[in-house]
């Protein structure tokens, strides 16, 4: 029997359980929690630079981490483990995760920016080495003994004569450490290590193989509500009126509402969903987004906060009206709902003034704070406790649904599950914004590149994360500034040394939509317009796609991972241009495609090559393989790290050739997976991934680095086939179809 199969005829085994003392005194100095083994180990300091307030040792010598970041699906909980058992000198199985509590754990900021590893994992990596260097200094001075004189193995101090020993849980007797975090720790030479390097099985996998994991929607707590909330009829709809007579006869039903928000709550999570759509309420709903047929020409019209130059070498302007050959090309990106599979869910328990809301948040430390000014709290008096949801990417930085619940709890008196809906997570989740770039290149008369000019229009950031502009509270009344989302500037000045380079930054004030962070958010669209328009002025130069590349390329880890996807794909004169397959059918060609990028240009090295089988009858372009060379430097977890570069790869896929945000002038009408489809397993390619490791270099992280490349190695690859730049995604069958009707009277065509 496969696992699939498995899986269909297994059912699910949904788990609860509850938690005492639901939010303990902000002013408690000592903090306590429950290790797996269902010891209580105390958390001594909520000092960043004290071992204490990032792991605890129990008298058995397990060891509970205490990491303000979470684990969305990543493996990120066994990677962290892997991390501080290393360098602690403990068994792996030994060590249990506490993540993103925010009575337990330090803000770490978000859980975001493929930055887990690389920072919040540096910090644990650096707490577990000092506490071993401590402990093993205690040993010593307790036995009058040099340090070199004793062994660490699996959490035991020994004589290097083997004839004393004693365990880190003995040692410590379960008091705090009382050890300071030394930032220059030395950590273990790459020939010492046991763990890191290693594929070591994520621990959270049987569990949710059998059903006993228990998901942020598993999650109940004893007399708890089941809310809906009611979405107004778009954004910035005011409420008119209620008609509670609407469901007068639901046993159990009771409405709650502060201004615009709305709720229905049910003793039972059928009757919460019949009151939701039998309730009768009247919107004054106003236009609120330009026509869908225009966004560009509405974005680019927006106010400009400011003027960016992320890059300005030579004299562009000068350099381009001299070049032998000049080409100019507009690239696009739209908006994306970012699609979780499993809509959204949050309990919360509003009691004595104090809440505590089980949340998926990808940053629950501002969500703390968010969630406060909702309720009209101070911070300390809401906690957050990580539980794991669905796939978010990005989309739980500002987790709408968990200030649902702690809003529907606080006005209903009682505990409250909030269960969102398909529409509710396609219609109202915050989007990514839509990116336009425009390039203009030249060459000299020996085909070589002369010139690079880019300009960026993409979204500013306004406000801090605390002020995101939550639903619950707008809509309760409470005004916030219109924040955007940060750092989607990256990747926009190219690596390639040109003589003369021109790259501005358009800022703009406003976006129509709600918007936050998308997976590799801004890198993607911008390494996809950088990437392609390279393509193109190596394509006017006769050159070959990857040679052009090497040859502007300095960066020996740059030419590293180019060198080795075109080993691994067996890229050549012939790949690189259109491939008939035996066996396709007559209407289908295949062509290759590369791209290149160094995430945020300072970070991660990736190079993909993949192929599409382009359908010129229909117009549908499906990738059959992809190969990627990647270089996060030292990896951790080699299947882990192996895992997010094909998840990443597969969604960009997906973003790239079939997710269109639909809406009209008062609301998003994509609220289902027929109107907003995402890639099928079926479609889903052979992925080739080689990983290069690098066990003397600082670790970075390998979540959205591989997307960075794929919707440039796509347009490469489809041009390639079939002569057509696609420039503007997605890239759906009718955009290539009017593609090749140009193509005869103009050679190579746009669309």
């Amino acid at each position: 029997m496969d696992r699939r199969t498995f899986l269909k005829g297994s059912g699910g085994l949904v788990v609860s359980f509850t938690l005492p003392g639901l939010l303990a005194p902000a002013s408690a100095r000592a903090l306590t929690a429950v290790d797996a083994a269902g010891q209580t180990v105390t958390k001594a300091s909520t000092v960043k630079g004290q071992v204490d307030a990032w792991l605890a040792i129990a008298p058995d010598g397990r060891v509970t981490v205490y990491s303000g970041k979470v684990d969305l699906g990543t493996g990120a909980r066994t990677a962290l483990a892997q991390m501080v058992a290393e360098e602690l000198d403990v068994p792996f199985g030994n060590v249990d995760m506490i993540m993103g509590d925010t009575l337990l754990t330090l803000d770490q900021g978000q859980t975001a920016g493929s930055l887990t590893i690389q920072d919040g994992g540096g910090t644990l990596r650096r707490a577990a080495a000092s506490a071993r260097q401590a402990l093993v200094s205690r040993v010593a001075a307790q036995w009058a003994v040099s340090r070199e004189a004793l062994t660490v193995t699996d959490g035991v101090v020994a004589t290097r004569a083997g004839d004393r020993r004693i365990g880190y849980g003995e040692l410590v007797a379960g008091k705090p450490l009382e050890v300071a975090l030394d930032p220059k720790v030395p950590l273990k030479a790459p020939a010492d290590r046991k763990l890191v390097g290693k594929t070591v099985a994520r621990v959270d996998i049987p569990g949710k193989v059998t059903g006993q994991f228990t998901f942020m929607q598993d999650f109940k707590l004893p007399g708890m509500l089941h809310a809906r909330v009611i979405r107004p009829a778009g954004p910035g709809a005011r409420l008119v009126s209620v008609d509670e007579n609407s469901i007068r006869d639901l046993p159990g039903v009771r409405i709650v509402r502060k201004q615009d928000f709305l709720a229905v709550l049910s003793p039972s999570e059928w009757g919460a969903v019949k009151a939701a759509r039998l309730l009768k309420v009247q919107w004054d709903d106003q236009p609120h987004f330009p026509p869908q047929d225009q966004m560009y020409t509405y974005w680019r019209g927006l106010p400009v906060n400011k003027v960016e130059t992320a890059a300005d070498k030579g004299d562009t302007a000068t350099a381009l009206a001299g070049a032998s050959k000049r080409l100019k090309a507009t690239y696009e990106f739209p908006p994306h709902t970012h699609g979780s599979i499993g809509p959204a869910c949050a309990v919360a328990d509003f009691r004595d003034g104090q809440c505590t809301i089980w949340s998926a948040a990808q940053s629950t430390h501002s969500l703390q704070g968010e969630i406060a000014v909702t309720l009209g709290l101070d911070k300390a008096s809401v906690r957050l406790i990580y539980l794991d949801g669905a796939g978010c990417y990005g989309r739980n930085g500002h987790e709408d649904c968990s200030a649902d619940a702690a809003l529907v709890s606080q006005l209903a008196g009682a505990p409250v599950r909030v269960q969102w809906m398909r529409a509710d997570e396609h219609g109202w989740d915050p989007k990514s914004p839509p990116t336009a770039i425009d390039l203009e290149g030249g060459l000299d008369a020996q085909h070589r590149p002369l010139a690079w000019k880019s300009d960026f229009y993409v979204a500013a950031q306004k406000g801090t994360i605390e002020e995101f502009p939550l639903l619950a509270t707008i809509t309760s009344g409470i005004p916030r500034a219109s924040y955007v989302t940060g750092n989607i500037q990256k990747n926009a000045d190219i690596l390639y040394t040109l003589p003369n380079v021109s790259t501005k930054v358009h800022k703009l004030t406003d976006s129509a939509f709600r918007t936050a962070h998308l997976r590799s958010p801004g890198r993607l669209q911008n390494a996809f317009a950088n990437e392609a328009f390279f393509d193109e002025l190596a394509t006017a130069a006769g050159a070959d796609p990857l040679q052009w590349r090497l040859d502007y390329l300095p960066d020996p880890r740059a030419r590293a991972v180019l060198e080795d996807v075109a080993r691994l794909a067996g890229w050549n004169a012939k790949t690189a241009r259109a491939i008939r397959r035996k066996g396709d059918p007559r209407d289908v060609v295949r062509g290759r495609g590369l791209a290149f990028v160094r995430y945020d240009n300072d970070r991660t090295y990736v190079a993909t090559v993949l192929e599409v089988a382009v359908n010129k009858k229909d117009g549908h372009i499906r990738v059959t393989d992809v190969w990627c060379s990647h270089d996060c430097g030292q990896i951790i977890n080699p299947d882990g790290t192996r895992n997010q570069i094909e998840g990443g790869i597969v969604q960009t896929i997906s973003r790239v050739l079939l997710e269109e945000l639909q809406f009209d002038a008062h609301r998003v009408t994509s609220l289902d997976w027929a109107s907003y489809p995402i890639l099928r397993f079926p479609d889903v390619p052979r992925i080739t991934v080689s990983l290069i490791d690098r066990p003397e270099a600082s670790p970075w992280g390998a979540g959205e680095m591989a997307p960075a490349t794929i919707p440039a190695a796509i347009s490469n690859a489809v041009f390639a086939a079939t002569g057509v730049r696609l420039r503007s995604v997605p890239f759906l069958p009718p955009k290539l179809l009017a593609g090749l009707k140009a193509a005869p009277a103009k050679g190579r065509a746009t669309a």
